[in-house]
């Protein structure tokens, strides 16, 4: 759905040399999204809206994904669906005893209107009787998904979300995992500059968005 442009500027010319690239703004649709094109997104700190734009990024290029023996017997044992719990998976990333949580009422509200307007996307994993175990959460802006957060309260729940997402944006589509850490880069994520990042996403942001989602 097109929204109404946004009045804040992000301009990658004018960052710092820091993952922290700007402060203040609103966190409208029209805001994130506009962020997220110029290579930025929203998190919170100590009651601030902060913008970042990671000096060294993370991306998964979804052929990359690397899925041991393991992995590949617990897809085989969950079940995935997507949108059909966006808020809960939002909830359960949110979880305030999470070392380092940092989503709060506001981040929340935000994320689920993106949802509501066809904009952020959930996958949840799920046991056989349909409960909730793990999941991840975004946006997907034409080829780009840009990962917000992912949780997992089963062995491999969260991984298995990470493999179908990677299985719905393909071979012409990049993950965006903000940072990179030693469990993502395990999986294949792996580092890019923010000045290489900028430059592989000015195509991506608009094009076609992946069938997957559909």
């Amino acid at each position: 759905m097109p929204l109404p442009p946004s009045p804040w500027a992000f301009d990658p010319d004018r960052w710092p040399d820091d993952d922290c690239v700007a402060v203040g703004a609103d966190l409208a649709p029209g805001t994130i999204l506009e962020a997220y094109r110029c290579g930025a997104f929203p998190m919170p700190h100590e009651g601030e809206l902060l913008w970042w734009s990671p000096t060294r990024r993370g991306v998964l290029v979804p052929a990359d994904l690397r899925v041991s023996r393991s992995l590949a017997r617990s897809v085989r044992r969950f079940t995935v669906t997507v949108d059909e719990s966006f808020a809960e998976v939002v909830d359960a990333c949110a979880d305030p005893s999470r070392p380092g949580s940092w989503i709060d009422a506001d981040i929340r509200d935000a994320y689920v209107r993106l949802h509501e307007l066809g904009w952020a996307h959930s996958i949840e994993t799920r046991t056989s009787d349909g409960s909730l175990v793990g999941g991840l959460y975004g946006l997907s802006i034409g080829a780009l998904f840009a990962g917000e957060s992912m949780f997992h309260h089963a062995t491999d729940a969260s991984k298995v979300a990470l493999v179908e997402l990677a299985r719905r944006v393909g071979d012409e589509g990049l993950i965006d995992t903000q940072w990179s850490t030693p469990h993502l880069a395990s999986l294949g994520v792996t580092e890019w500059s923010r000045e290489v990042y900028l430059d592989r996403i000015a195509a991506l942001v608009d094009a076609s968005p992946p069938a997957g989602w559909d």
